[in-house]
């Protein structure tokens, strides 16, 4: 992991800061940023996210899809996760925590635009980082880039229908057409984008150019993504300030599903026979999201003063010590996951 990687939490958290005073400061600059729009598409939000997105986009070879049947158990369960359990479950401690548990401290204007934001970070699957949580449980490269390949595929096409399926079950208003725009500007376009130069860059060099391409851009895709944090913390500046607990409050049902989500898909592995080089990425792909996408669709769907794009960049700020720590529970659990199993997990 780089030295920005490493220190991500730090850097977002700077960004809160940072961000938040300066939407205090000068909070009628903020509004003249959150009104520049097109097709309710907040366009400076959008510039970064697709500099932030395509890079990452890069590292999927799409071509690991013809290996998905030498790890069928773990893909099986990987999937069972990702699409059947982490968005319904993050709906469910959305609802119980939001609207019950904390509501009585939230504004109450903003609780379903919360919830709609915990709903958009479970629905995708994550595509970048995990590739780092692979490396340090020592996972199996083939498997996590077939996984990683498969959710980009489903993505496409499941993302939009579950995510309506999740805010319509909460009573929550989605508008379809400003949805479909969102995955064709954040999922269909970046993926196509990706795809073509990846495939021009290793016609013309190979592996080592394409490794060459992803460190030089590895640091412009994080430094959208801290500038982006700078802008939407900018435009909740007032607000935070106002309720200075929000973040603690919807980072608890986060905590909780990407701990719940992680330790079923490693046991649910463990059940299947399924070798320990596969079940670490198999959980950490499980837990971890595709936090890009869901603030870019945040934005787009609900606004950038919304409380559902404030709930997706909670996602950012907690992501990468929460999932170290389950790196660690994978590595140091190695050998309870290896002994023989006497009829039970």
């Amino acid at each position: 992991m780089g030295f920005f990687e490493r220190y991500l939490t730090l850097w977002v958290a700077l960004c809160i800061v940072v961000g938040t005073l300066l939407g205090h400061r000068w909070p009628a600059a903020f509004e003249r940023l959150g009104s520049i729009e097109w097709a309710h598409v907040n366009l400076p939000v959008a510039v970064l996210i697709w500099v932030m997105i395509v890079p990452m986009l890069m590292k999927i070879d799409f071509g690991a899809l013809r290996q998905v049947g030498q790890h069928w158990r773990g893909i099986g369960t990987t999937l069972f996760i990702n699409w059947a359990v982490k968005p319904f479950s993050m709906a469910l401690l959305g609802w119980f925590f939001l609207r019950h548990v904390f509501g009585p401290w939230l504004p109450a204007d903003q609780v379903d635009s919360y919830i709609a934001g915990l709903i958009l970070l479970a629905a995708a699957p994550c595509t970048a980082m995990v590739f780092v949580w692979s490396n340090l449980c020592r996972g199996d490269a083939a498997f996590t880039l077939s996984q990683v390949a498969l959710n980009d595929a489903i993505m496409v096409v499941a993302f939009a229908p579950l995510v309506a399926l999740l805010l319509g079950i909460s009573s929550i208003t989605v508008p379809w057409a400003t949805l479909v725009i969102s995955v064709g500007l954040y999922i269909v376009v970046p993926v196509i984008i990706a795809t073509g130069v990846r495939a021009w860059v290793m016609r013309n060099g190979g592996q080592a150019r394409l490794d060459g391409w992803l460190a030089r851009l590895g640091p412009l895709s994080l430094a959208a993504l801290l500038l982006m944090l700078v802008l939407l913390f900018g435009f909740q500046g007032q607000q935070i300030l106002a309720q200075p607990l929000v973040i603690a409050m919807l980072a608890v049902p986060i905590l909780i599903q990407v701990y719940f989500n992680s330790g079923l898909a490693y046991l649910l592995n463990r059940k299947l026979g399924v070798a320990h080089c596969v079940a670490g990425p198999s959980a950490l792909i499980g837990a971890s999201n595709f936090f890009e996408l869901a603030v870019a669709t945040a934005v787009s769907v609900f606004g950038v003063h919304s409380g559902a794009a404030l709930a997706t960049v909670v996602g950012v700020l907690i992501e990468v010590p929460v999932m170290l720590s389950v790196v660690r529970i994978v590595n140091r659990s190695r050998s309870w996951y290896e002994r023989p199993q006497a009829g039970g997990i």
